[in-house]
């Protein structure tokens, strides 16, 4: 005969043994599919590679980069069908090129430069580039020979590209139903081909981009590789990245860093990336929007993985599957009640800002599924998981509220906190519970409203 108590703690650790077992099974379906994406992903990238090798036989200024791991390790990722930004590097001495922010008098009447943009001026002629410069603005400053057009530089790309379509087609290198090229006529900062790999189509941007090293960022909060391997933000960010921001300015792209990081973070134990692969396949099943636009987005998911790996660093906090997940959902719980999701590399910027979305719509669905993912951890087809009738918990709602007042409480003590809400595990270190304690009392002396 069992005790009471030995009764209970079996009926408790069959409910955990089968609650994780659902979770597993879910990840082991999506797990299942990526091979067969990767293969995918590698045949259409192989046609892709046979037209920039023509553009580059043409124009050795654009080069051609076969180590594309990352953008395939994104592709695995991402369970929804998300175009793959498939950068062009430029054979250029980018040390060479002057950054200058951008003017008015940089771009034509009636076109004002968007924030964050930013020119790159030629220091001399006798570059081979003067068809795809521009002194616009040069003889203002006082400066060089002109400045990186990227409008003319995307029109030359575009034009090698077709050119090298109609070459392979010819040769019979390209099949009927091998790519299509309609959306090149599209005005756009990058070029896009849809390529079809056995009975599927792989979008890819084709973006060209100027590179450059750079003193590494030097974050806030981040000095000591807090929870990523040793040296992991050096080198992800000793390199900087520029492409098209309008056919005028260029802007710093963080595609691949962020990439780099995301890598690395998949070198650490634990499930870290596993938790990321079930958090988007619910985002592309069941937290889009109708029409397909203004919901999360795998880049948002990303950031949120970033955060949640410097803000939980220690090993015991990616021991489990469900574990990893809520400490994923805690921070981005947080960020669609406070309408802000920082940039990891760049904090001061809110990726929530300037694009519609419906946060407080996403925020019931996620939520709802913080509160009850067994409704949500099978897979089905039709319609999503129904969410209209979920009414959010106002407390909850109030705490996740409180760094929109004060953005000092981003911190691990804050998100424990939030942890402990959802009565997912119970915190055991003292020192984690004696910090969770005074914050807790801060937010109740000086916030009382809000909680």
């Amino acid at each position: 005969f069992y005790s009471c108590s030995e009764q209970a703690w079996d009926s408790g650790g069959a409910a955990m043994a089968a609650s994780a077992s659902q979770w597993h099974s879910y990840l082991g379906v999506i797990v299942s599919r990526e091979k067969q994406r990767l293969e995918h992903f590698q045949e259409a990238e192989n046609i892709l590679l046979t037209l920039l090798e023509g553009i580059h036989a043409r124009e050795p200024h654009f080069l051609i980069d076969y180590a594309r791991n990352l953008e395939a390790f994104e592709f695995t990722l991402c369970a929804s069908e998300d175009a793959v930004t498939m950068e062009v590097p430029l054979w250029i001495n980018g040390d060479a090129l002057q950054v200058l922010a951008c003017w008015p008098g940089d771009t034509p009447a009636g076109h004002r430069p968007e924030l964050g943009t930013c020119c790159l001026e030629v220091p001399s002629p006798g570059t081979d580039l003067e068809d795809w410069t521009s002194a616009v603005g040069v003889m203002e400053r006082g400066g060089g020979a002109g400045c990186l057009v990227p409008g003319k530089v995307l029109q030359h790309l575009k034009d090698l590209l077709v050119s090298a379509i109609v070459r392979c087609q010819r040769r019979f290198l390209l099949q009927p139903g091998d790519l299509s090229a309609e959306n090149l006529q599209e005005d756009a900062m990058e070029l896009s081909l849809l390529i079809c790999s056995g009975w599927k189509t792989v979008r890819f941007d084709i973006v060209p981009v100027v590179r450059r090293w750079q003193k590494p960022l030097w974050l806030k909060g981040q000095q000591n590789n807090r929870g990523f391997p040793e040296g992991s933000l050096r080198k992800a960010t000793e390199e900087a990245y520029f492409v098209p921001a309008s056919p005028h300015c260029w802007r710093s792209s963080t595609h691949l860093p962020i990439l780099k990081l995301l890598q690395a973070v998949d070198t650490l134990k634990g499930p870290r990336l596993d938790s990321l692969r079930l958090l988007d396949q619910l985002r592309s099943r069941d937290w889009g929007e109708e029409g397909g636009k203004g919901g999360l987005t795998f880049n948002h998911l990303k950031m949120v993985l970033l955060w949640r790996t410097e803000l939980f660093p220690s090993p015991e906090d990616w021991q489990d599957l469900e574990g990893s997940i809520y400490r994923l959902l805690v921070i981005l719980l947080c960020c669609l009640a406070t309408w802000h999701l920082p940039h990891f590399l760049h904090p001061e910027e809110n990726l929530f800002q300037g694009e519609p979305r419906d946060l407080a719509s996403l925020y019931c669905k996620v939520e709802s599924f913080a509160q009850d993912p067994r409704r949500f951890l099978h897979f089905h087809f039709g319609l999503p998981v129904r969410t209209d009738s979920w009414q959010a918990d106002p407390s909850t709602r109030a705490l996740l509220q409180v760094p929109a007042e004060d953005w000092s409480y981003w911190d691990t003590a804050y998100f424990d906190i939030l942890l402990s809400q959802f009565q997912v595990y119970r915190i055991q270190d003292g020192t984690c519970c004696s910090a969770m304690s005074q914050l807790l009392s801060k937010i109740w002396r000086e916030i009382p409203q809000q909680t």
